[in-house]
């Protein structure tokens, strides 16, 4: 008799909990959704194995820079390295941390999907405050352009954000936040963001 008393409470308790979790999951799932990424800044570009951070134009290349980019095109590659750093802002307003534990993204440029890749480490967004995410990141340019090796060397100074070139970088992403069921993944991609960097010349 004792035992049957129990049977109701434990019912409950059984039902509440998923409930209790799926609501903990949706408020997770609400605080990353007030999350707004951008592109904050690139770093470390290399063009062919060159350290162009402090190229300003096709122009300022040594002989010696010359010599790499055109042994690349000769065989049929161009490689390009950067850090793309993406800033995460949790507004205060959200008063709630979201914890990122993944971050799929894909890289427009000039509207042209190239590369793809995950950022799978754990990532705590305080509300309030900007997070860094690093993306290590490289393309080989000829595999998504067909252009004079000019052109080619302008499009990775504008990734850079030179100015007097021009070049629109995206950032098509999809998030996953921890949750006390698992991990969700974010059920739409978001673009971040849709900006050009550098400045025509026009």
């Amino acid at each position: 008799m004792l035992i049957s008393r129990w049977i109701p409470a434990v019912l409950i308790f059984t039902l509440l909990v998923p409930l209790l979790t799926g609501c903990q999951s949706l408020r997770e799932i609400g605080s990353l959704r007030q999350v707004a990424f951008s592109l904050d800044r690139v770093d470390d570009e290399r063009l062919a194995g060159i350290d162009i951070r402090n190229v300003r134009s096709y122009n300022d290349l040594t002989a010696s820079d010359l010599l790499r980019v055109g042994s690349a095109l000769s065989r049929n590659e161009l490689p390009l390295n950067f850090t793309l750093h993406v800033g995460a802002n949790n507004p205060a307003e959200n008063e709630r941390t979201a914890r990122m534990v993944a971050f799929d993204w894909t890289l427009l440029l000039d509207d042209r999907e190239t590369v793809s890749g995950s950022f799978a480490e754990t990532v705590r967004l305080p509300a309030g405050e900007v997070v860094d995410i690093p993306l290590d990141i490289e393309l080989d340019l000829l595999n998504f352009f067909e252009r004079s090796s000019r052109d080619l060397v302008e499009l990775a100074l504008a990734i850079g954000g030179v100015e007097g070139v021009s070049s629109k970088v995206q950032l098509r992403a999809r998030p996953s936040i921890d949750t006390p069921i698992g991990p969700i993944r974010y059920p739409n991609d978001i673009t971040i963001v849709s900006r050009e960097v550098g400045s025509s010349t026009n």
